[in-house]
């Protein structure tokens, strides 16, 4: 055992393991989101520890991005909670949910890259937190008749995000600023949805 292991109470062992830890995933999300292929190395380099200290919490790069994601996915579902879906109008519910998608984006570019179809996912996926709570939120303004309430809630569900991942995409080929794309994809979510248009 390390001398200082052994001296080090083990209350700030855990604390300085944690803070090893928020600064490597802190990294990986800025170091991946620019180069996808960046090694564990160059993320050890951006979070100011060893490489050894970076495996000792993550034993492949694997385990680090999955880690990252659920990390990731904690944080949108989080944002999601505080977005108050549930209640607010069901207009102004869905420019909330759409507002966390694109912040989260801009949080994790990493997950707009091209090559995100090879990345590891794990058991809590953030494309997992998002379809069962926008479904629940157009069947509510369905209901209310704020939304058109013929399509399935399930499609309309399916198509906004299918909005919402190509208004994103064009954001990262360069087509579209992201103001133009937030608020193109906005309009057309409310349009498809039966909704008014927001001016």
């Amino acid at each position: 055992m390390d001398l200082h292991d052994a001296a080090t109470p083990p209350r700030r062992r855990r604390a300085d393991a944690r803070r090893s830890i928020h600064a490597i995933l802190n990294a990986a999300r800025v170091v991946l989101g620019e180069r996808p292929d960046a090694s564990m190395e160059d993320i050890a380099a951006a979070a100011g520890v060893t490489r050894q200290t970076v495996y000792a919490h993550f034993p492949s790069r694997d385990a680090l991005v999955v880690a990252l994601i659920e990390a990731a996915a904690a944080e949108y579902l989080a944002a999601l909670d505080a977005a108050d879906l549930d209640t607010a109008p069901p207009a102004d519910a869905l420019a909330r949910l759409l507002d966390v998608g694109w912040r989260f984006l801009d949080r994790y570019p990493l997950l707009l890259n091209a090559t995100a179809a090879r990345i590891p996912r794990p058991d809590s996926d953030p494309h997992d937190v998002v379809p069962p709570r926008l479904e629940r939120l157009i069947q509510r303004g369905q209901h209310a008749g704020d939304f058109d309430p013929s399509p399935p809630a399930a499609w309309l569900s399916a198509a906004v995000l299918g909005l919402h991942h190509t208004a994103a995409a064009q954001v990262a080929i360069g087509r579209l600023t992201t103001q133009e794309a937030e608020a193109l994809c906005l309009e057309s979510a409310l349009r498809l949805c039966g909704g008014k248009a927001r001016r």
